[in-house]
């Protein structure tokens, strides 16, 4: 797993005595015809897929070759990552405390801190500019001196894979696998590099930006040309061909995979799920951080991951429907 731009894993950043603290879930399992998960969906066409990196952008580590086909059934995909509102329903409903609340301290980005210096319990050795805060959580995305004003429409962050499943669980939804989630990024473009082709508009001052990274020098100064130094509203920018809006940029999303850079070796054509174990749950699409100087991950197949405990301040989901075969 890299730590620069996806975030750093819960034992980079967290106290030591902080690991000891347990999980359960606290969801509800969806009741049959009630509706709890208010994003929209749209549908995504089965059939044979090809993913994987075609275009040599990738980095060996991250396992994003060989190039392969996949053949996938039908399937709905949520058109926005899940939101701060949408999130809230389901804390009001459940009760549910998420794994950055039960530690205690989340991975909160240096420049978007708003707690007091004491709240600081550490930095990521290799990724500085990554911080341990003690009372960072998605209510409290930047420390106990943030909130969620005016982010309603913002997507959830600081919330582990554990607590995306617990939400899929309550909502009878799931994490959409790795393969189903790049097909849905690439929206019908079979080959591009990104949701809407091949080139990054504003890259050489030429219009728009299209999606919500990095601009200016990393990691101290985001000229902020795409509008947002963190999170953008969920429909910032334009959707893709099926209608998937941001799946690259603003935040990584969960998949429901296990990672494994060798796994596109071995990856079997029909349904692929991932391995069956690992110590880390993949993550795709990247964020708000990522920048071509140190992190390419804005790409349709790039490919990242996490310790399923794990929560930061540039990571969230969005969910798939049930139907799997």
């Amino acid at each position: 797993m890299s730590e620069t731009c996806c975030g750093p894993d819960r034992m980079s950043v967290g106290e030591e005595l902080a690991t000891s603290v347990p999980w359960s879930p606290s969801a509800q399992v969806a009741e049959v015809g009630v509706v709890r998960h208010v994003i929209e969906q749209v549908a995504v066409p089965g059939g044979v897929h090809y993913i994987g990196d075609m275009h040599g952008d990738g980095k060996a580590g991250d396992g994003e070759t060989p190039v392969h086909a996949v053949e996938i059934e039908d399937f709905d995909i949520d058109c926005t990552a899940v939101t701060n509102e949408a999130w809230s329903s389901f804390v009001e409903a459940t009760g549910h405390v998420t794994e950055a609340e039960r530690f205690g301290y989340s991975a909160v980005f240096h420049l978007a801190l708003a707690a007091d210096p004491g709240d600081v319990i550490s930095r990521a050795a290799r990724t500085p500019w990554w911080l341990g805060v003690r009372g960072a959580d998605w209510r409290r995305p930047g420390g106990r001196h943030s909130s969620l004003d005016g982010l309603s429409d913002h997507p959830v962050v600081h919330v582990s894979w554990n607590d995306a499943v617990a939400y899929c669980e309550w909502a009878g939804r799931r994490l959409p696998t790795e393969a189903e989630w790049e097909v849905a990024s690439r929206g019908g473009l079979p080959d591009a590099r990104y949701p809407w082709g091949d080139e990054l508009p504003a890259r050489d001052g030429q219009g728009a930006w299209p999606c919500n990274i990095w601009q200016g020098s990393f990691p101290d100064a985001n000229t902020r040309e795409d509008g947002w130094l963190t999170t953008a509203p969920v429909r910032s920018y334009r959707s893709n061909g099926y209608g998937v809006w941001q799946s690259v940029g603003n935040v990584w999303e969960w998949c429901a995979d296990w990672f494994d850079p060798g796994y596109y070796a071995r990856s079997p054509r029909l349904h692929p799920r991932g391995p069956a174990s690992g110590s880390a749950k993949v993550l795709r699409g990247g964020s708000y951080l990522c920048h071509d100087s140190y992190c390419n991950r804005y790409r349709n197949a790039a490919r990242s991951a996490n310790t399923p405990d794990s929560s930061v301040g540039n990571a969230g989901f969005r969910t798939a429907s049930l139907l799997v075969a």
